[in-house]
């Protein structure tokens, strides 16, 4: 047995309330080396006649990562204290694996254990249960349409009469937004996310002016309420995107800086290393990236941090605003987070709170912080096997293995998933432009659990490289958007809505059974539905190991019956196929 694999943290990662009602343990081991796991638990206080009163359970095997294997257990109350550890078995032998060490057999020092001092609810990791079931559309308010030709900023060119440039104006603005809500209704969105639409000098906003103002060429702060009121009359969502880990140039406290240098009373608002400020030809203060016009906030310093935490609750208060997008999150100290949080909830405790963070984001999820992370992790592994074809079907569920099991199971339903945005080139140009394949994107994006979004206009087509090429205007003649493509994602989207399977209900899991069809299955104690998405130019025929027990099957894609055959499925090349058990 590799003992050197072997690895468990009583932490909330590993172990955790996944409710009130549940405890979810988790544990580690090498590939292919245990053979069977079996958890010991029991409340520390729990002795009789001198002897520790424990229970002990089979841990289920969940899956396999490039390395390792790994097991859960699901405990359900009435305890709230617990000392717990495990029994591992491999061909030859069975050990004990408890805080301290291995030992050949359970100790009797309940010291050797893990613990779980106490259940406390108000550790347990919540993120607002709308979220679970909300399908989001990401909104760069300058492409999606020209609502007020009033508020054109100069310079203004015509309406996707040209590709974009980084500087390019097309006069997007808010009233576009409101002119297409019932697109977006129709389409079956129910969450929109804003990137910026405050003050600021470009058009992507990233680089804000005033955090308490509205740009004035997407409108103003009336046309934001009618926004707000015309989506919630629509039951859609609206998180705004707020930037403050940096500001922009123009900020006034950078402003009074430059100009002020050393005696501005703003200067210890940001990272300057020395004065007289230089912005080039390399900038001698902190910036986002190497941006000279991005200066880096200090959010430690008390004005910074209350300015920034008073504009958090003015939009939430004043517009009831449904959630916040924090821009590069993983930069901020958290210890504004802790307090972010604590602020905006107050407010409104159902306000989400979603950090961008590209890498391991357990120190944002702990329950003070972010109810989740934009989940680049599942983008860039559904991408490499759909769209680029870089990786085998086998080791995508060894990738995203690991990533469901890097963080609790609560986490991973508030996930917020993508496979495209303003920082990314569209699918379409990601899948060289074979629509059978953003299909199959969509349908992963979809089907999986946590919370999707789409980037405006990649459901009817549009195509685009990086920045500023995936920022094209939206496309809004009928004539020249994919119409299968749009026909396919809505459908998509009622499946979601009409399948709690498809949603955040019940457990994902992988078959490998095929080098070329992807399946996944989702499964609750009444029902599955089984996901098969054939990747290859060939037909493909696959054995799903799973009993109906008499139960009916339905393909939910074409709406007929499925006829089962001992589980063979057969598949057209790129098919995909949504069977439900019932």
């Amino acid at each position: 047995m590799n003992k050197a694999a072997v690895y468990h943290r009583a932490d909330r990662s590993m172990a955790y309330a996944a409710s009130k009602d549940q405890m979810q343990i988790r544990l580690k081991t090498a590939k292919n080396d245990v053979l069977k796991v079996r958890l010991i638990h029991g409340d520390p206080y729990d002795w009789s006649e001198g002897k520790w009163n424990y229970t002990e359970e089979s841990m289920f095997y969940r899956g396999s990562d490039e390395l390792h294997d790994y097991w859960e257990m699901n405990l359900t109350p009435p305890f709230h204290r617990l000392r717990y550890g495990f029994l591992l078995s491999d061909k030859k032998k069975t050990v004990f694996y408890g805080e301290k060490s291995f030992h050949p057999a359970p100790p009797e020092d309940i010291g050797e254990y893990f613990c779980l001092p106490y259940m406390n609810e108000a550790d347990i990791f919540k993120s607002p249960e709308w979220v679970h079931n909300t399908v989001w559309y990401q909104i760069f308010p300058e492409r999606f349409a020209n609502g007020d030709a009033s508020l054109n900023p100069p310079g203004t060119i015509a309406w996707a009469s040209e590709d974009p440039k980084r500087d390019s104006f097309f006069g997007g603005d808010l009233q576009g937004v409101i002119d297409h809500l019932d697109y977006l209704q129709d389409l079956g969105i129910t969450g929109i996310y804003f990137t910026p639409v405050f003050e600021a000098s470009t058009n992507h906003k990233y680089d804000t002016i005033d955090y308490f103002e509205i740009d004035q060429h997407f409108g103003d702060k009336d046309k934001l309420k009618e926004l707000i009121q015309e989506c919630k009359k629509r039951n859609i969502r609206v998180m705004l995107d707020a930037v403050f880990n940096h500001s922009g140039f123009f900020f006034f406290p950078f402003q009074d800086v430059l100009e002020k240098g050393e005696s501005s009373r703003y200067k210890d608002w940001f990272h300057i290393w020395d004065f007289p400020v230089q912005t080039k030809p390399e900038p001698n203060y902190d910036t986002f990236a190497f941006t000279y016009m991005m200066p880096k906030l200090n959010t430690e310093h008390p004005e910074v941090k209350n300015y920034l935490l008073e504009a958090a609750r003015y939009w939430a208060r004043e517009f009831e605003i449904d959630g916040w997008r924090l821009d590069v999150a993983n930069e901020v100290d958290q210890a504004f987070w802790r307090e972010f949080r604590q602020e905006v909830k107050n407010i409104n405790p159902d306000l989400y709170i979603l950090g961008e963070v590209w890498h391991d984001s357990i120190p944002w999820l702990q329950g003070d912080q972010f109810d989740a992370v934009m989940n680049y992790p599942f983008t860039n592994n559904a991408l490499q096997l759909i769209a680029k074809r870089d990786i085998s079907i086998k080791t995508f569920i060894e990738n995203m293995t690991k990533v469901k099991f890097m963080y609790p199971s609560p986490v991973n339903k508030a996930a917020f998933n993508l496979v495209g945005s303003h920082d990314t080139p569209r699918i379409l140009t990601e899948c060289d432009h074979e629509l059978e394949r953003v299909k199959q994107v969509f349908t992963l994006l979809l089907t999986y659990y946590g919370t999707p979004c789409i980037y405006y206009g990649d459901e009817v087509g549009l195509t685009g490289g990086g920045d500023p090429g995936c920022r094209k205007c939206m496309e809004w003649d009928e004539e020249k958007q994919n119409q299968e493509l749009l026909s396919f994602t809505k459908k998509l989207i009622q499946l979601r809505k009409d399948e709690p399977l498809l949603a955040n209900e019940g457990d994902l899991s992988f078959y490998d059974l095929s080098e070329q069809t992807l399946i996944l299955k989702r499964e609750n104690h009444d029902s599955a539905v089984i996901i098969l998405i054939n990747l290859s130019d060939k037909k493909d025929t696959v054995k799903i190991p799973y009993s109906l027990n008499n139960r009916k099957t339905i393909d939910l894609m074409t709406e007929e019956a499925h006829k089962w055959k001992k589980g063979k499925i057969k598949l057209r090349p790129q098919e995909i196929k949504l069977i439900k058990v019932y």
